[in-house]
């Protein structure tokens, strides 16, 4: 079994075996040169450094049991963070309301307000400039972007 699924097992049975970690899921593991290990998860009530600890410590003690990484190796838990793409249908419904900027494949990207979403869609509201004769005026619109015409979706932080 690779490194990568035998840490996937590992979070899975501590987060069914431990409440305060019931909503919570893996978003993404990264093994990068020099033994260092980072491991991206989330929650539907929100991550937090308590959450982290107890994977952290509760994968710690399985790589140090078992020599996976050596003797000397970086590990590090935390949430995916503003900037890295959504992948998983929990992660939009968390951040509706939020602003996001969707790539399509061919490189464009739309920005706008994430409303909805579901198996098949995100729904996101923007505002687009429409002539009225000579004059120009904004109007809010929705727009349905299935998900098969995603490349990749961006929570974009509000200052």
């Amino acid at each position: 079994m690779e490194l990568t699924e035998r840490i996937t097992q590992l979070l899975e049975e501590k987060y069914a075996t431990e409440e305060s970690l019931a909503d919570c899921f893996t978003v993404d593991i990264e093994l990068r040169p020099g033994n260092k290990l980072y491991v991206f998860v989330d929650s539907d009530s929100g991550i937090n450094f308590d959450k982290c600890k107890k994977l952290s410590r509760h994968l710690e003690s399985h790589i140090d049991t078992h020599g996976w990484l050596g003797t000397t190796y970086v590990l590090e838990v935390s949430s995916p963070g503003i900037g890295r793409p959504l992948r998983f249908l929990r992660q939009y419904h968390k951040n509706i309301g939020r602003t996001v900027v969707v790539t399509l494949p061919d490189d464009t990207r739309e920005r706008g307000i994430l409303k909805s979403a579901d198996e098949t869609q995100v729904v996101i509201e923007q505002t687009v400039v429409e002539k009225e004769g000579k004059k120009k005026k904004e109007v809010l619109v929705q727009r349905a972007i299935p998900f098969d015409q995603i490349k990749s979706t961006v929570v974009k932080a509000a200052f």
